[in-house]
């Protein structure tokens, strides 16, 4: 035998089981064939597989939106890592507003007030920029990375074997339908036995066995396929693990960029402070304070608060209720909405009484709206008088 008859036959062959695979197909779909259900457990494993690949799909892509949401940058960055080729370094958007600030502080004067504060303005935002390249640096290496590895690899094996298991189970099902069908015949041959010849008979008697053995086959050959199956999706509980470690990675990662931007601002803040009269950090004050959230006192420390001397929270008109049992009106600044059930919503604008009470701590008041009671972060009112 050839080579080329070989590959013919293989050919025919390979031929013969895609027709009979799609023909199998084509009549379960119209209910027409029996279909070999998977057992629960296996099922249950493929429904976790898919919805874990959809899942990671969108986080995987969303965070790389949220890290870098210039989608022209994104296709370039995408092009050199196909190409296996380091991306170009670029210049980020804190640090090019960073540069211009300089340029025009330089060009106003550092003499100048407007001037200086802008180079100073700028060399922060310069700072911001480089923290920011550190967290998508960061993040890319921690979070996304594996996510990637996961759809690329892992899920990409078990999709093979699964669509492996797909084929195995329609020639079980297609061996299955051939062998009821030669019983049937068989049963009908030995009916009308006086009529026809009895080699009729051994022919489709020898039909039956041969069905019988291609089902044992391809039976034992399914069972198998389902075992590897198996054995790959019971490792997606493991990856669960593996991408808890690194979302916390990713977490750590925020926080230590959000720390850093923080920290940077108030450094900023108080170099500003420092170089101007108090005048003009004290015209209209009371539209120009940052309000603070409620939990950054938790966060960051009570003494990086004491140092926003912008900050309403600094109002003495304020100390001096919470040193008395008196209540007060106020005006909200801006909306608030509540961490829990002992918080109090606020709208802007609105008036509600606070009041103090006793071993409270000292960055909330008690606020009261009708009947409705709770805490109230005080960066966020103005007293009346």
């Amino acid at each position: 035998m050839n080579i080329m008859d070989f590959n013919v036959k293989k050919l025919a062959a390979d031929a013969g089981t895609f027709l009979s695979r799609a023909v199998q197909f084509t009549e379960e779909k119209l209910g027409q064939a029996e279909k070999t259900e998977l057992d629960a457990h296996l099922e249950n494993l493929l429904s976790k597989a898919e919805c874990t690949k959809i899942w990671t799909e969108k986080i995987m892509k969303q965070t790389e939106v949220l890290l870098q949401p210039n989608p022209n940058a994104r296709i370039e960055e995408f092009v050199y890592e196909k190409l296996d080729r380091k991306a170009p370094s670029r210049v980020n958007n804190p640090e090019l507003l960073g540069q211009y600030m300089i340029d025009a502080g330089t060009e106003f004067g550092p003499g100048t007030a407007y001037g200086n504060a802008l180079i100073k303005c700028g060399e922060t935002q310069k700072r911001i920029g480089t923290a920011d390249r550190e967290l998508i640096q960061t993040s890319a290496l921690n979070f996304l990375t594996p996510l990637r590895n996961f759809i690329e690899g892992d899920y990409k094996t078990i999709a093979k074997e699964r669509k492996l298991l797909q084929n195995k189970r329609l020639d079980l099902d297609a061996a299955k339908t051939r062998l009821k069908k030669a019983k049937t015949a068989e049963a009908k041959s030995s009916q009308l036995n006086s009529a026809r010849p009895e080699g009729d008979n051994m022919i489709w008697a020898e039909e039956v066995t041969k069905s019988e053995q291609e089902v044992r086959i391809t039976q034992s050959e399914f069972d198998r396929q389902a075992e590897i199956t198996r054995l790959l999706l019971e490792g997606i509980s493991s990856t669960h693990a593996h991408h808890l470690r690194c979302l916390n990675d990713f977490v750590e990662a925020q926080m230590t960029y959000y720390a850093q931007c923080y920290q940077y601002m108030l450094d900023l803040q108080k170099q500003l402070g420092s170089s101007f009269p108090s005048s003009y950090l004290c015209n209209n004050n009371h539209n120009a304070g940052t309000p603070v959230p409620s939990a950054l006192p938790n966060v960051i420390g009570s003494s990086a608060m004491a140092s926003t001397s912008g900050l309403v929270i600094s109002s003495p008109n304020i100390s001096d209720l919470k040193e008395s049992s008196g209540s007060r009106k106020a005006r909200v600044l801006y909306d608030y909405d509540a961490a829990n059930s002992t918080e109090l919503s606020l709208l802007a604008d609105e008036v509600i009484t606070v009041f103090s009470i006793i071993g409270m701590d000292s960055d909330w008041l008690m606020g009261e709206r009708g009947n409705q009671k709770g805490k109230v972060p005080i960066t966020y009112l103005e007293l009346l008088n």
